[in-house]
């Protein structure tokens, strides 16, 4: 959709209102939260990473809880301009940036994010792929600023695949939503960032699986 068409304008008011009402019906399940939740209860800010192609769920998932901060980090797209404006409406704090434009001043914002008690949701295989593959970005700033680094394999029952890079998950109504978590992301004695983002790329792969047959199981 082109920017500053009279659609374009339309959906930016609109959009979030159809957002809203489908999550609203999702019914999401979660595995293995337990140390993600005792991070965030106790207060700590955190970096949750989820594929490009399910963020639907995923920001739905993640959203602001009352008194919360979470910061998402998008692109600077025109339709990261739709997306930015619906998370706002879900009580997000924006930054626009990626990998390909705007990608060092999106993480310094990212580290002032972190910094000022936010938590932060990224999809790093975004904006534009290869779809599941992981960029450094999340691996980075985990490490740079000492914030745990959460991954999220999420599966959704009944859904459509759009026909895009990512083949972009839009939930049915009513559908379950399988989120199974990693523990977090650290690394060990000796390995460099590209070891602990080739082995959270693997990771993601298994949580994908897990996420995929407990939603068929329910």
């Amino acid at each position: 959709m082109k920017k500053g068409t009279l659609a374009f304008v339309v959906a930016k008011k609109v959009l979030w209102i159809f957002v809203r009402a489908l999550t609203a019906t999702l019914r999401v399940h979660r595995v293995n939260d337990a140390a993600l939740q005792d991070a965030m209860q106790s207060g700590r800010n955190v970096i949750i990473a989820f594929w490009h192609g399910e963020m639907l769920a995923g920001w739905y998932a993640h959203r602001p809880k009352k008194g919360a901060r979470v910061t998402a980090l998008i692109s600077q797209s025109g339709d990261g301009e739709l997306l930015a404006a619906t998370l706002e409406h879900m009580g997000y704090t924006v930054v626009r940036g990626s990998s390909h434009r705007g990608g060092k001043e999106a993480m310094q914002l990212m580290e002032e994010a972190i910094g000022s008690g936010s938590s932060l949701c990224i999809t790093p295989d975004g904006p534009t792929g290869p779809p599941h593959v992981m960029k450094m970005g999340a691996v980075r700033l985990s490490q740079k600023t000492g914030t745990p680094l959460f991954l999220a394999g999420i599966a959704v029952g009944k859904k459509k695949n759009l026909k895009s890079w990512d083949s972009f998950t839009i939930p049915m109504p009513f559908s379950r939503v399988s989120i199974c978590y990693s523990n977090p992301v650290r690394p060990v004695d000796g390995e460099s960032l590209e070891d602990v983002r080739a082995k959270a790329e693997e990771s993601f792969a298994a949580l994908i699986r897990s996420a995929e047959q407990r939603v068929s199981e329910q």
